[in-house]
């Protein structure tokens, strides 16, 4: 029997009380916080808000550290939750500090466990007002501090594994990186074309992703081209009525999806393979349509040339984008199609090795995550006390 098990056996072997948290915890935020416009890159205090990022930026404001150490900085408008232990200062206004109201909670404890619970979505709106009714079990000081030192090893072991995982997937990206520009790589032995001579871009028309319905017609709506779609694909997860499908404007097989805006210069122009039937594209996209092998194109728009191309004509300061003409002015190697062929076949065993979250070295991250998450749920689930 573990030092848990035999301190649950002891302490509370009826079952522990389930607690709402707002019993549990109160605000405990500094003077004041620091507006996002103040955020500097440099400072002897780190900006702590409800951003993914740990730390946000730097300042040298003392009055807007919290008063109370350690506590919990949780995203309002993020669900992000963050534990802090050392001096902070608070970031923006949606970042709520935290802290026990009573000595009955390891704030730690209540941490790991505010982390472990389902926060439902309300989009860009206030969600502490929906967290503090959920209720939490509250067993005895001395669990909870076993507890949270078991997530503690578990954490650290979990983040080292992690990290070494990542490193080694960044290598292996940087590697296939390297690879694929040696393999699209050409000398005068080719034809080089710009693209508007191999092809033509049709623009998207206005689909809203208030348009989707559970079944339908198959649509792609631009921000998916960002965060679903990877080199190619065949299939949507995204559907319209009849009635819309028909107005919109489509993509064909064979068509190169391409994104005609971004955040940022890296991600503006990402191209995807469309290997499927007819599909509806949204605004703020293209469909490229040519006569050569798609995925090879699709490879072209991916190598380190194209990313300087883009930093070279991309404008835009918040929205980036490349200008219509300027893509297609972009000069592209032509070799046969089979030569074509031949270096899309090696480049998506690559691709599968580096990219693919079914195989190799994303799967094991992925799997580390999941098996901490098990194991914390485990920990952190008791018997109810009637």
């Amino acid at each position: 029997m573990s030092k848990l098990d035999e301190l649950i056996a002891k302490l509370c072997p009826d079952g522990v009380e389930y607690v709402a948290l707002e019993h549990l915890l109160k605000t405990s935020n500094a003077s004041k916080c620091i507006p996002k416009k103040h955020y500097r890159d440099n400072g002897g205090i780190p900006i702590i808000d409800q951003s993914q990022s740990y730390i946000a930026a730097y300042t040298d404001d003392r009055s807007t550290i919290p008063p109370v150490l350690p506590c919990i900085i949780f995203g309002d408008h993020t669900r992000v939750i963050k534990y802090a232990d050392q001096e902070f200062a608070q970031g923006d206004s949606g970042a709520k500090v935290l802290i026990p109201i009573d000595n009955t909670l390891n704030t730690k404890y209540a941490y790991y466990t505010i982390c472990n619970i389902d926060i439902p979505s309300r989009g860009y709106n206030r969600h502490w007002t929906i967290a503090r009714k959920i209720k939490i079990p509250l067993p005895p000081l001395p669990i909870q501090q076993e507890i949270v030192r078991i997530l503690d090893n578990f954490t650290e072991l979990t983040v080292k594994l992690k990290k070494e995982l990542s490193s080694e997937l960044t290598a292996r990206k940087k590697q296939y990186e390297y690879y694929r520009d040696k393999l699209l790589t050409f000398g005068d032995d080719v034809e080089w074309k710009e693209l508007g001579e191999i092809g033509k871009l049709i623009r998207g028309s206005g689909l809203l992703k208030s348009d989707f319905v559970e079944g339908g017609f198959p649509c792609i709506h631009y921000g998916q081209l960002h965060t679903y779609y990877g080199t190619s694909a065949n299939k949507t997860i995204s559907f319209v009525s009849l009635d819309l499908f028909k107005r919109l404007r489509k993509a064909e097989k064979g068509d190169v999806l391409i994104v005609g805006v971004s955040e940022n210069i890296e991600d503006v122009c990402k191209p995807v393979a469309w290997l499927g039937e007819e599909v509806a594209i949204s605004g703020d996209m293209f469909a490229f349509r040519h006569s050569q092998n798609t995925k090879y194109i699709t490879y072209l728009l991916q190598t380190t040339d194209f990313s300087r191309y883009k930093e070279k004509f991309a404008q835009g300061a918040k929205v980036t984008r490349l200008r219509q003409g300027k893509l297609l002015s972009y000069k592209v190697p032509l070799p046969c199609l089979a030569e074509q062929e031949r270096t899309v076949e090696i480049l998506d065993k690559f691709d599968a090795l580096c990219n693919d979250l079914t195989m190799g070295l994303p799967a094991e991250i992925d799997a580390r995550q999941k098996q901490y998450q098990y194991y914390r749920d485990k920990l952190l689930t008791f018997k109810q006390k009637t």
